[in-house]
């Protein structure tokens, strides 16, 4: 059983890792595009501050290892896990190498019901918790787009009402900014995301009677806030590409009103202890600060390219992570 708990462990953190390369996009696509950061610098940038935020709470860990099931009640909730992790890092490495900017959280969300329904029944899945963190990760793209809208003009009426200034000088001003919200979105990210490998541990821990509560203990915390702040570090380039250039082009301003709407709606999520796709909720503000700016140059066929992938990653998560587990419980 030890052998079996260091094999989730090492899954659970590699998952962390690839999340940390796969999502490092997310906080520092826009400051790179607008050269308000470098990308080396930006990169380390990112990495320290998602450390940082993997460790400053656990709401979000709670709700993913106790919300989906009940880890005490599941019977093989290990090899469950297992085929869970085995999904979620395939679908991260597959949408990665296409440059697609696809959710963690979903896939992981998605693999952990299919795994449970294989293992255990439909009977065993949680389906109110379930349906919740759906509902989240359904309307957080929405909310995202709405605010950026919302946010974006804002600013354009401060400036507008501060008197007229040369673009050059207000592209000055908003990189400087960006440098700030930049960081508040990389502590952010890391304070949601790395959050649902630790909630993946508990859930195994219970699984296995080693813990019989879901706090996540603070080995737990250090290891998976290290692994995404290393799988940061790599920088995963083909994703931040298509953030940075695919969507539209970006200017500091909607570069700084997106970095802050974003920080304003994962903060409040992780607030409330629910995950959400920090990948869906900063490419939805992309667009809606850029909509502001100029509708018809936003790329709307990598739009819909994207969404297309959102709405497909959890039915096909589970699908995978159905057979996955059937193979492995086949062979145990």
């Amino acid at each position: 059983m030890l052998t079996i708990l260091i094999v989730v462990v090492a899954l659970a953190l590699l998952f962390d890792f690839i999340n940390g390369f796969h999502d490092t996009a997310n906080a520092i696509a826009t400051s790179i595009s607008t050269k308000a950061l470098s990308p080396r610098f930006a990169i380390i940038y990112a990495a320290v501050l998602n450390f940082l935020g993997a460790i400053y709470s656990s709401e979000v860990a709670k709700t993913v290892g106790g919300k989906v099931a009940n880890p005490a009640t599941i019977e093989n909730g290990i090899y469950i896990v297992i085929a869970a992790l085995i999904t979620a890092i395939l679908w991260n490495l597959l949408t990665w190498y296409y440059g697609i900017p696809s959710s963690s959280s979903h896939t992981l969300i998605g693999s952990l019901a299919g795994a449970v329904i294989a293992g255990a029944g439909m009977d065993a899945l949680n389906w109110s918790g379930f349906r919740e963190i759906i509902l989240i990760l359904v309307l957080s793209p929405i909310v995202a787009f709405a605010t950026g809208i919302v946010i974006m003009w804002i600013i354009r009426f401060f400036i507008m009402s501060t008197g007229n200034q040369s673009r050059s000088k207000l592209n000055r001003t908003f990189r400087i900014f960006q440098i700030f919200s930049a960081g508040l979105l990389s502590f952010s990210h890391g304070g949601n995301d790395a959050q649902k490998a630790m909630g993946i541990i508990v859930f195994a821990l219970v699984a296995m009677n080693q813990q019989d509560t879901l706090d996540v203990p603070l080995w737990v915390k250090l290891a998976a806030a290290t692994a995404m702040g290393l799988g940061t570090s790599i920088g995963g380039w083909r994703i931040i590409k298509t953030m940075s250039r695919k969507l539209l082009k970006i200017e500091p301003i909607n570069g700084f009103a997106s970095d802050l709407n974003s920080s304003i709606v994962i903060q409040t999520s992780t607030h409330l202890g629910m995950p959400l796709s920090t990948t869906h909720v900063i490419s939805s503000s992309i667009i809606g600060t850029g909509s502001v700016m100029r509708f018809h140059d936003v790329k709307w066929a990598t739009v819909t390219r994207m969404i297309l992938t959102w709405i497909i990653t959890i039915p096909i998560s589970m699908v995978i992570a159905f057979l996955i587990y059937k193979i492995i419980y086949a062979f145990v």
